[in-house]
Order: C-alpha cells, then structure tokens, then sequence
C-alpha cells in the first residue's frame, strides 16, 4: 500500500511539471530566490539588533528563543552567500523592507509566514530548474527553510508545525505578491525579473475565521461568477463567490492559501484576478504536548498563528501592500 501511495504521489507530482515559461532559466530562479532571502536576512537581522533575549521573555517567547532564532539568521544568512556566489555578478543586490512587526511576538508570527511563504517558493519553483547542481541545492534550502518554519510554529508560536501530508507549491507570481507587501525599493541596478503582483485580497474579518464559516473579500475588479480558489496540498478546494461573500470549505487544516479565479478551479497566472490571501487553520499545542483545540485566522499578508494576543496588525499589512505593489522590481 505504501508503494501505491508513493507511485500515485510521484504521478500527481508528475503531472503538474510545466516547462519554465518564456524567460525563465537557472539564473532567474536563483535569483528569485535570492530575492527571498535577502527579505528574511533582512528580517532577522533587524529585529535581533532590536529585540534582546529580556524583551524576548518579557513578551512571553519561550526561554532560549532568541538564541535559536540566531541560528535561523546565521542559515538565511549562509543562504543568501550561497546564492550570490553561484551567481556571481549576475546576482540580485538586497532592497529596502518594511516589516509589520512591533515586538517579539509580531516578529515570531511574521516569521512563521515568512518561513512557509519560503517553502512554498521553492517547491513552486523547482519544477524550471534545469541544472541538477541547482536542483539539490534548492531542495537543502527547502528543507532548511521547512525546519525553520515547524520550529516556529510549534516551540515558539506553540501551533501544530505541519498543514498536512503536503505543503503547497505557489508559483513565482503567487510568491512576488505576498513578498511585494515587505518591500518598500530595490536598487535600479536589480536585474528585473518576470513576475508580477497579481491585486491585492481582502479578507474580512481579518483574525478568527475557522473553516465553514462565511467570509467577505474586497479587490479591484471583484464580480460575481468568480471563484474563490483554496490551495491546500496538491489538491485545492474551491466555493463560489456570490455578492462578495465565500464560504471557506469544512475540513480544511494548516496553512491555506486564497486566490479568486474569473471562474473555474483551474489557477494559472492567467485566471488568477486576487491573492494569495493566507489561512491559518492549525491546532493549538497544549503545555502538556497535546492539542488544546483548533484557533484559526485569515489575512491578505500577514497572521494571527492561534497564539493568544499573538496578531500582526492587518491594516498596516495592507497598507504597505498597497504602496510598495510594483516596487519590487
């Protein structure tokens, strides 16, 4: 049974492998993913010169956090060195940020999104890798970046580290939407990339949304007939969407991703017309190592991770999104 499994897996894997769209080669990849990694570089870097290990504590952050999100700055540091000598000339140089946090607990919850935006990048991503060197490479940082990202979300944010049997790949537009949100300028010098924002997606409310409850979207160009398009593994679930409410489907888990369709369930950069807005649909881990329950939030760019008082200010997200969408590159 394991066998069938692995095989219907490999099958499903297999089917969706496109060739990389025009313009798209090793170089661009590595540097989309450099990309990313100068943004969480630069997250950790500036919120550990801010934030010491009492105002990690005193934010109620488990003792010895502060220590291991060192290491974590220590890895996407290694990362971007990594990806800028494969590079060489040809790499992408690192941009100015704004990041929606205000404490350690702000950072902790942007950090669990930044981790899990980084592991559905490069499992979108690896499909228009051509060198196999590049290939290996790419699924090290994955997995490194799929550590980070359980880590955070089950010792620090004291969530269930997983969304499931299968985390869920976005495509490069899907990505550069949500980084988009992080990034105030990059320097003109930046080799451009092929990728676009695709319309910022509101979610209302923001916070506490669990599954098969009825939610509010707002973008520009809304209309009925769409469809609200929920990407969880490799199997998305969709609901239609009538006066700008959508129901978000029962049985959902983990980290979802939002995006509106003009109609059907089929995602591509062309049918796409919002998104991604992301869904947190995790249990909460319980002092005593089991679950104490399912907690729940929505946001267009940031997350509420379940954790008590533990949110990311939505509006600033949104607002930021909304100044910096194609400023990236």
């Amino acid at each position: 049974m394991k066998t069938i499994a692995v095989l219907a897996l490999l099958t499903i894997a297999s089917a969706t492998i496109k060739r990389a769209p025009e313009g798209i080669d090793d170089t661009v990849i590595l540097n989309y993913a450099l990309t990313l990694e100068h943004l969480e570089n630069a997250f950790y870097s500036e919120a550990l010169s801010k934030y010491d290990e009492k105002a990690f504590t005193d934010a109620g952050l488990p003792s010895g956090a502060r220590a291991l999100f060192e290491q974590v700055a220590a890895h996407e540091h290694a990362h971007v060195d990594f990806l800028s000598k494969a590079l060489g000339d040809k790499a992408t140089m690192p941009c100015t940020y704004k990041f929606p946090y205000t404490d350690p607990k702000s950072f902790a919850a942007v950090s669990q999104i930044l981790e899990g935006v980084g592991v559905s990048a490069y499992a979108g991503a690896a499909q228009y890798i051509t060198n196999p060197d590049y290939l290996t490479a790419a699924a090290v940082v994955l997995s490194t970046e799929a550590r980070h990202a359980a880590w955070v979300a089950s010792a620090v944010n004291k969530v269930q580290p997983w969304s499931g049997p299968l985390d869920v790949p976005l495509t490069l537009n899907e990505v550069y939407s949500l980084a988009a949100s992080f990034i105030a300028s990059c320097p003109e010098s930046n080799p451009a990339l092929p990728v676009k924002a695709f319309p910022t997606l509101t979610v209302t409310p923001a916070t506490g949304v669990k599954p098969g409850d009825t939610i509010t979207i707002s973008f520009d160009g809304l209309a009925d007939g769409m469809t609200a398009v929920f990407l969880t593994g490799l199997s998305p679930v969709t609901a239609p969407v009538d006066g700008g409410k959508v129901t978000v489907p029962k049985d959902l888990t983990g980290t979802v991703y939002l995006v509106i369709t003009k109609g059907g369930d089929k995602v591509t950069d062309n049918s796409t017309s919002a998104g991604p807005a992301i869904f947190q649909f995790q249990d909460a881990i319980a002092s005593s190592g089991g679950s104490s329950g399912s907690t729940s939030s929505a946001q267009s760019t940031g997350m509420d991770n379940g954790v008590e008082d533990n949110t990311v200010s939505l509006l600033l997200l949104a607002a930021i999104t909304a100044a910096v969408m194609a400023t990236m590159f």
